[in-house]
């Protein structure tokens, strides 16, 4: 009996065929990663069209090195420190000598999108999360880097302990002793910042209290 042919995994074949330059298979593997690579380039650069520029120089240095890629870690992984290493070019071109594991680079990035809802739009909830976004990205972006980078990575983007320490070229127990330390200083950063937010939280006015105020007249003029 034949031996069935050995199936090629779905991320080799689009590897090989990405190493043809077929334009879907390039198409497939951007579309998959763009989401973290570009949080993982905005933590570091703090600048939104400056991610842009990293995430595609990182792609073509990524895509012409793809023929070498040794298949020993995973792509995602591969891609991430590619982006890394190209964000932080572009820092230590504008302040030298800045490393993750000093501390100095910044962290920052368009994070924790709220759910969108199939209801009727309310703008007074809706600016109350856009509040509560910004003061959640301004509390993350004053997180050392050290503990920044380790969030964006295990809490963002929900990476995988070992995923996250093999990124940073760290030990899984240092990843979790940052983690924590993130954590709390976040809640510190929160509980700092949030009283003024916090005045605004349940909105009942603007369109909401007029649609209330309607109903409560259109009810009592049709009282008998």
């Amino acid at each position: 009996m034949p031996h069935p042919e050995r199936q090629v995994p779905v991320a080799d074949d689009l590897i090989d065929r990405a190493i043809q330059r077929d334009p879907q298979a390039i198409r497939a593997i951007t579309t998959q990663h763009n989401r973290r690579l570009y949080r993982i380039a905005r933590s570091i650069v703090r600048d939104d069209d400056e991610a842009e520029d990293v995430l595609q120089a990182a792609y073509m240095h990524a895509f012409a090195a793809l023929p070498v890629f040794r298949r020993d870690s995973s792509l995602a992984t591969w891609l991430t420190r590619i982006v890394m290493n190209e964000a932080l070019a572009r820092l230590r071109a504008r302040k030298p000598m800045i490393r993750i594991e000093t501390g100095q680079a910044v962290l920052a990035g368009q994070v924790i999108p709220f759910p969108t809802m199939a209801v009727e739009a309310d703008p007074e909830r809706t600016m109350a999360q856009r509040q509560i976004q910004s003061l959640l990205e301004m509390a993350i972006d004053e997180l050392p880097t050290v503990y920044r980078v380790v969030l964006v990575a295990r809490v963002i983007e929900e990476m995988s302990l070992e995923e996250t320490a093999a990124l940073l070229d760290l030990r899984p127990e240092t990843v979790k002793t940052r983690l924590h330390r993130a954590r709390r200083l976040l809640r510190q950063t929160l509980e700092r910042r949030a009283g003024p937010v916090l005045l605004g939280a349940f909105p009942f006015d603007g369109w909401r209290c007029e649609k209330m105020t309607k109903a409560v007249i259109e009810k009592i003029l049709a009282l008998p």
